[in-house]
């Protein structure tokens, strides 16, 4: 699971994150949303480690990332919205380099890449060098290699960038099937439908805060709005919030 516990983070004097708490247990698929520069990317970055808070703490499956951050790593997939990938690879070497990092054993190693490269869609491109690829192509390595080595939490940002219908449609599949098998989703995304399609609970966040939280009927309730999707819900929160008329 994941817990936030009074994380801020500061840039200057800019707050990019302030005094966020939140819990995501086991078996959830979380939405994180909220307009740009509210601190979503931030937050993600603080989640896998990739950034240290200005105060508070990060716990991954009871591990503080502050005080034992590769074994907290271990345990996290996570999936940029950027593929930054070594592009003078290939597919398998990348995933190769992936498995090594990760500790994967190379007994199991290349019948798991065959098998996540056949799952997104990549085996007929296993030995290309990744610099050919498109970006949806790219996305999708990505997330292969964020499976390898089999993490009890993914952390996403932006998870549909790029893909196609039918990817999109396999990815969700994906979430839900690794949610089911009692692991974590964090997924920030400005994909309303998306995520209201998929995630068990949602997150607002503006200007750094949590606004609202709960799932999209409780976010119904907060906003006084009973007949609203999730893009109507999202503007009356945030500008509600702006306004000091939201009452949560």
């Amino acid at each position: 699971m994941i817990e936030l516990c009074k994380v801020t983070k500061n840039y200057g004097r800019v707050v990019a994150v302030n005094r966020l708490s939140l819990t995501v247990p086991r078996g959830e698929i979380f939405g994180f949303i909220g307009p740009n520069g509210a601190g979503k990317t931030t937050t993600i970055q603080m989640i896998a480690g990739l950034i240290s808070p200005t105060s508070g703490t990060v716990k991954i499956c009871g591990v503080d990332m502050a005080e034992d951050p590769s074994r907290a790593k271990k345990v996290i997939g996570f999936i940029p919205d950027r593929p930054y990938l070594y592009e003078k690879l290939t597919a398998m070497e990348f995933l190769k380099f992936t498995a090594d990092l990760f500790g994967v054993s190379p007994a199991g190693f290349e019948k798991k890449a065959e098998g996540l490269l056949a799952l997104f869609s990549l085996a007929n491109w296993a030995d290309e060098i990744i610099e050919s690829f498109s970006h949806g192509m790219k996305q999708r390595l990505i997330m292969a290699a964020a499976l390898l080595h089999e993490p009890e939490v993914i952390v996403v940002d932006e998870p549909m960038v790029g893909l196609d219908p039918s990817a999109i449609k396999m990815v969700k599949e994906l979430f839900k099937e690794f949610a089911a098998k009692d692991k974590t989703v964090f997924m920030s995304t400005h994909t309303l439908h998306i995520a209201e399609d998929l995630c068990h609970r949602i997150g607002v966040i503006h200007r750094g805060r949590l606004l609202a939280l709960g799932t999209v009927d409780e976010l119904k309730e907060m906003a006084r709005a009973d007949h609203a999707d999730l893009e109507e819900l999202f503007m009356i929160l945030t500008d509600s919030k702006s306004s000091g008329d939201l009452r949560i």
